[in-house]
């Protein structure tokens, strides 16, 4: 589901919250910082149901031209959910918050919060952001342009009134606080692998409030939205000229590592196919779907793209979810030539015991998108250990909702890894191809057209992670961690 924005509730508990919240500000401006992004389970092997939990808040918030380290594997029994470290203000201020395709604000917890987690469970100390503490901080009034193209005209809005926001994500857990304005940190890229510190001017969320799964053990520090909207982190950089509205993810379940960049990718070569026009998420027109070499008879319906409907593309979300239609057609497909498998349920998971090579046994699904583009799926992809001879069905029943209240395809993690991944927001179209993910991919920055490698990396848990950026381009390599 799509997260609900909007400016936060007139009730006279959240604006009394507010109010403390704007004494707490000082005036200025602009940073982001280092940016460090490890896996959410980091250390801990999760029960394979967190990964369900994950998932429907994953939904419930359905990135820019920056380039972020991830830990994790893209195997759902050591995937989840991947978060970053950023820096803000003058001096930066480290934090960890969730990097996230689906939604488009990128929020801190603040000072003055109320109902804000105190401790997480993750292996670092929660941290509030003070707008006092940093020299460039600036409040964002309702009059502010940043506002404006968010909101339109609020009523009763007058002079040095602040900006509100209050989010309510699907799973009923909100967000809501005012909109600062100030500095985050990163390191450009300035001539072959060599980088230096550079910063940009964005505007976030200062969380006065928080609900919900937002403060449970887990908990981060906020979220990173890379949504297509204008308030999202990569609209606002390509709007100052940082970078351009194109990025890309490459996940490495081999080796470990993979690439985030954000920049105009030249090789490798990716084909594409158009995004479904005025969609929250990264949609796109799936035509069908085949397995084994043969071609599903499904129904048309379920291919549909009018309003609000179409494939999304989430690399946040750990496993696929096929409308149940497609689901059944989809397991009686795979599993035809094995009817002697016993299959046992694990926290909702359908597994099995098998001691063969799933790659030799069972077929390859492929599934069909406009422009004849194939995403090809591999059995060691949608098939899963969770112990010695025990897998589990990746593939689950049920899509999101889709604005008549019918399933829609969601494509995750467990079909998108090992792949170049394309997000080309300029062009309205999204593409990928099958790469190795612990190799290099050059980009070309904007205004000089030169072209830089940028390599995979694999980081230790206690390795700091970086947001890289050219003149026009940041790279953000995120950086897998095998929690075996």
């Amino acid at each position: 589901m799509v997260p609900q924005y909007s400016p936060s509730s007139s009730s006279s508990s959240l604006l009394a919250l507010l109010l403390v919240l704007l004494l707490a500000l000082a005036p200025s401006i602009t940073a982001v910082g280092l940016l460090k992004v490890r896996h959410k389970f980091l250390g801990r092997r999760q029960a394979i149901a967190e990964l369900r939990t994950h998932d429907i808040h994953r939904h419930s918030r359905i990135l820019a031209a920056v380039d972020i380290p991830i830990g994790g594997s893209g195997i759902p029994t050591d995937a989840g959910l991947y978060y970053a470290e950023i820096a803000i203000g003058t001096p930066p201020t480290n934090f960890h918050v969730q990097v996230d395709t689906g939604s488009d604000l990128l929020w801190v917890n603040c000072i003055s919060c109320v109902e804000c987690p105190k401790k997480s469970d993750l292996g670092f100390d929660l941290m509030l952001y003070d707008p006092k503490a940093s020299t460039t901080s600036r409040l964002v009034s309702c009059q502010d342009k940043f506002c404006l193209s968010t909101y339109g005209d609020i009523p009763g809005c007058f002079s040095n009134f602040p900006c509100e926001y209050k989010v309510v994500y699907g799973d009923g857990s909100t967000t809501a606080g005012l909109f600062i304005t100030d500095t985050i940190e990163y390191n450009q890229v300035s001539s072959g692998h060599q980088t230096q510190l550079a910063n940009a001017t964005v505007t976030f969320g200062c969380g006065a409030h928080q609900s919900g799964d937002l403060g449970t053990r887990v908990s981060l520090d906020g979220i990173l939205g890379f949504g297509q909207s204008n308030s999202s982190m990569i609209s606002q950089l390509a709007a100052s000229g940082k970078s351009g509205r194109i990025f890309a993810h490459c996940l490495d379940t081999v080796s470990g590592g993979g690439i985030f960049i954000i920049g105009h990718v030249v090789e490798p070569k990716v084909k594409t196919t158009p995004l479904v026009p005025a969609q929250p998420h990264y949609n796109v027109n799936m035509k069908g779907i085949g397995v084994g070499g043969a071609f599903l008879q499904l129904p048309t319906y379920l291919f549909d793209t009018g309003d609000g409907k179409g494939t999304i593309i989430d690399s946040g979300t750990t496993m696929t979810y096929l409308p149940d239609e497609a689901y059944q057609a989809v397991m009686k497909a795979i599993f035809s030539n094995h009817p002697n498998l016993s299959f046992h349920n694990i926290q909702g998971f359908l597994c099995f015991l098998y001691s063969g090579s799933v790659d030799d046994e069972f077929p390859d699904v492929v599934f069909h998108f406009e422009n004849s583009l194939l995403l090809n799926v591999y059995p060691h992809d949608y098939l899963f250990q969770n112990g010695d001879d025990d897998y589990c069905v990746g593939w689950q029943s049920g899509g999101t909702m889709s604005s008549d209240g019918k399933d829609m395809f969601l494509l995750g993690d467990l079909v998108l890894s090992n792949k170049l991944i394309v997000y080309d927001l300029e062009n309205q179209v999204i593409g990928w191809t099958e790469y190795n993910c612990s190799s290099s991919i050059k980009v070309q920055e904007g205004k000089t057209a030169t072209t830089y490698s940028v390599d995979a990396h694999n980081i230790s848990s206690g390795r700091r992670l970086q947001l890289q950026s050219s003149t026009v381009l940041l790279l953000l390599a995120y950086l897998l961690h095998w929690i075996y």
